[in-house]
Parts: structure tokens; sequence; C-alpha cells
């Protein structure tokens, strides 16, 4: 089925920016609707950003204009570039992506439809 393993993670001041990266192995990252989650203590995981086959893409409202998903085919890589950050952007960040046979996301961004998971990178925001 393949593997997604998250980097990039750390401690940032608020304000600040960070990018992160996740590396797809055993499939074709392109060819399939790719997302990135996160994960607080204590509440449930939730959609961040989206984007599929297409490059179309898709942000959860807390995050768009500050967050930018994007996809490198040749690395089959998937990344997150995260500015402005905020105390409340503190979590594990995951990325994801849908089965094999699903190369669009049309907006969705719910965790239960995603298969496959990295084990995710912690941000934390504080000064």
């Amino acid at each position: 089925e393949g593997q997604l393993v998250e980097s990039g993670g750390g401690l940032v001041q608020p304000g600040g920016s960070l990018r992160l990266s996740c590396a797809a192995s055993g499939f074709t990252a392109s060819t399939r609707c790719l997302g990135w989650f996160r994960q607080a203590p204590g509440k449930e995981r939730e959609g961040v950003a989206a984007i599929d086959r297409a490059g179309i893409v898709k942000y959860a409202d807390s995050v768009k204009g500050r967050f930018t998903i994007s996809r490198d085919n040749a690395k089959n890589a998937l990344y997150l570039q995260m500015n402005s950050l905020k105390p409340e952007d503190t979590a594990m960040y995951y990325c994801a992506s849908k089965t094999g046979s699903v190369a669009y996301c049309f907006g969705d961004l719910a965790p239960m439809n995603y298969v496959l998971w990295g084990r995710g990178t912690q941000i934390t925001v504080s000064s």
C-alpha cells in the first residue's frame, strides 16, 4: 500500500514559519488525493489542507491565507508551508492519502476518508 513519513516539525514562535515535508514511498503520490491533518491534545483530528491529482487544493478556514499545500512529483513528496503561526496551530501534524483509486479530493478534509497515514510530526507554537 505504501508509506508516508513526515518531517520538519519543531518549536516556533508566534508569527513564525515552518515547512513540513511528507515523503511517500511504495506508490506514486501525484496520482492520489493527499492531505495534511492535525490533532491537538484532547481534540479530534482535523483536516488542514488537501491536494489532488489535478492540483486542486482545499484549506480549512482556520488556515486559509496562512498555509500552503504543494507537491513535488519528481520527489514523490508533499509539503505544507505554514506562515503566521499561532499558538492554536500547536498540534501533531500528519500527512495522509486516500486509496489508489481516488485521484480527486472533491474538497474532502474528513480524516475518516483517508486510509494511509504517516506517524506525524509535532508543531509547537510558543514564545
